[in-house]
């Protein structure tokens, strides 16, 4: 059975231990060891409130996540996190047309707002393994610095800063885009993240990263390629597929329910094929990227639990406004 509640926005909900942590890997080599002592400013100001837990759902979770009515799908259910339910909004980038996208003080800024459930950032791998909030396989569009990110190593990474685009609301500096590391100390088990791989080589840092935290029930990892997560998956992580309209007019989603957490379908795509979507079984069926309400109405009807959008201050539900 479907349950729905009252939207519950992410600061008024209080951060649950996890239920299940799994064991953490070896530890290999990972960032430098500078990137604590060389955060945003952002960070250090400490502009980011308290928040909680995720949030969309279609069953009851269990104590180890399973729920009563679950069906075995990819289904850690987000254990340890409550229940689950009403609409889920996701900030994309961090909120792009509200906030500078994939920056720490836009993150913090949006986590500070709880319009948002969950903090989504997209992932890059510089040239010596570190992992980096970018999404741009180039530098050009939203930093003061020109050519690939994968050219670069961190130290290289620490004279990059990320120019704040003209037109979004409010007052930002430019500063360096944060580290993978960065994001999950400043942000990690106070809520529900959502890292988009783009390139898929950096998968087992990441991993490391994830469960060396014991953030394994409250990190998705995102990728366009299902392979990708079923990769993750049998690292014991929670995982998050997007697809085209182009995409989902081919698909059978249902091959992916045992490894797949949350799928997100383009707010463009054919309204059966949504539906296809939805009657999966995948434990999570969200639409992106979604930036009018006309949008949103639709996607909700057509049986989408939640939107991932580039402005949730506009596009989060009345209830949750602050």
């Amino acid at each position: 059975m479907v349950t729905k509640a009252a939207f519950v926005p992410m600061v008024r909900l209080v951060p649950v231990a996890l239920a299940v942590a799994l064991a953490a890997p070896a530890v290999g080599t990972d960032e430098a060891t500078a990137a604590t002592a060389t955060a945003t400013a952002a960070e250090a100001s400490g502009a980011a409130g308290t928040a909680g837990a995720a949030a969309g759902g279609r069953a009851r979770p269990g104590p180890e996540g399973g729920g009563a009515d679950s069906d075995g799908g990819a289904d850690a259910r987000l254990p340890g996190t409550p229940q689950l339910t009403g609409t889920t909004v996701t900030a994309h980038r961090g909120g792009a047309k509200e906030v500078p996208e994939n920056s720490m003080q836009g993150l913090a800024a949006t986590f500070r707002r709880g319009y948002a459930r969950v903090l989504d950032t997209d992932i890059r791998q510089l040239r010596d393994g570190t992992l980096v909030a970018m999404h741009d396989a180039t530098l050009d569009r939203t930093t003061d610095k020109h050519g690939k990110v994968s050219a670069l190593d961190w130290n290289d990474w620490q004279d990059v800063r990320i120019t704040p685009q003209r037109g979004l609301p409010g007052h930002w500096r430019p500063e360096r885009p944060p580290s993978v590391r960065e994001i999950l100390e400043r942000f990690g088990g106070k809520g529900l993240l959502m890292l988009e791989l783009k390139d898929p080589a950096g998968l087992p840092r990441l991993a490391r990263l994830i469960r060396e935290r014991h953030l394994s029930h409250s990190v998705l990892v995102e990728s366009n390629d299902p392979q990708v997560a079923e990769r993750a998956h049998t690292r014991g992580l929670l995982t998050a597929v997007w697809r085209s309209a182009r995409q989902m007019a081919e698909d059978r989603p249902e091959r992916w329910k045992p490894y797949v957490t949350m799928l997100s379908v383009d707010h463009e795509t054919a309204d059966r094929h949504v539906r296809k979507a939805v009657r999966s079984g995948i434990t999570y069926v969200w639409s992106h990227t979604v930036n009018s309400r006309a949008d949103r109405d639709r996607m909700l009807k057509l049986g989408c639990e939640g939107i991932v959008t580039d402005k949730p201050g506009s596009l989060a539900p009345a209830a949750a406004r602050p």
